[in-house]
């Protein structure tokens, strides 16, 4: 069994589940990619491996995948030009994944810190360029799920990924707020998962805002 197969054969499954919206459950994962004849067991390694990079998250009920760096070991892992299906026979599961992926590759790899010639993504400097990909990505994450203009602001963090800075981030979406360009919206996460809620934004006097609608076009 291949690691970087394995690995990617991994982020596959879990991306083609649901892994970047919500929460796989362990039985769903493994019954996908846990293959006759082998053991979980087997590929513990390689889930420690994952978490460790921050391509997934870890919970005793299951695994997520992230958005940012996730999107990014899985393109990688795909592109490669070793990266091969093991056996004789590839699941219908795994085509159809592979075909989804590239129909929406331009979606699924937004705001990634992809790799393009050995440079990374080109951080964010000034809050006008900040507002220009924060509604892009608003944009395609909304037309793309359907979240009918009430977007995650985890979401939009995610996609926006390490272009910019915790902080930054926090101060210049309540700019767009106080420019009337987004607005803020209270209430929970899905599932209320704590690295959702944490990657939403909080202030001393509104609270805490999870959900971001757009006012201007």
């Amino acid at each position: 069994m291949t690691s970087k197969n394995t690995s990617t054969r991994l982020l596959l499954a879990l991306w083609n589940l649901g892994g970047t919206q919500q929460e796989v459950k362990k039985r769903q994962l493994h019954d996908r990619i846990v293959s006759k004849g082998q053991k979980v067991a087997d590929y513990q390694g390689i889930f420690e491996e994952l978490q460790n990079q921050g391509a997934i998250a870890i919970s005793k009920k299951g695994y997520s995948l992230t958005s940012g760096k996730g999107l990014e070991v899985l393109g990688e892992g795909l592109r490669s030009g070793d990266f091969k299906f093991e056996g004789t026979i590839v699941g219908t599961w795994a085509a159809n994944a592979l075909l989804r992926w590239i129909s929406q590759i331009d979606i699924a790899v937004t705001g990634a810190d992809v790799l393009v010639n050995g440079k990374g993504a080109i951080a964010i400097a000034s809050y006008d360029e900040f507002k220009s990909v924060a509604l892009e990505v608003y944009d395609k994450l909304n037309y793309e799920y359907n979240f009918n203009n009430l977007v995650p602001i985890y979401r939009i963090r995610r996609g926006i990924g390490d272009r910019v800075s915790r902080t930054e981030f926090n101060d210049w979406l309540l700019e767009t707020q106080a420019n009337d360009i987004l607005q803020l919206q209270g209430g929970s996460v899905e599932d209320s998962a704590p690295d959702k809620i944490e990657d939403s934004v909080a202030t001393e006097l509104d609270g805490l805002r999870c959900y971001a609608t757009r006012l201007k076009p």
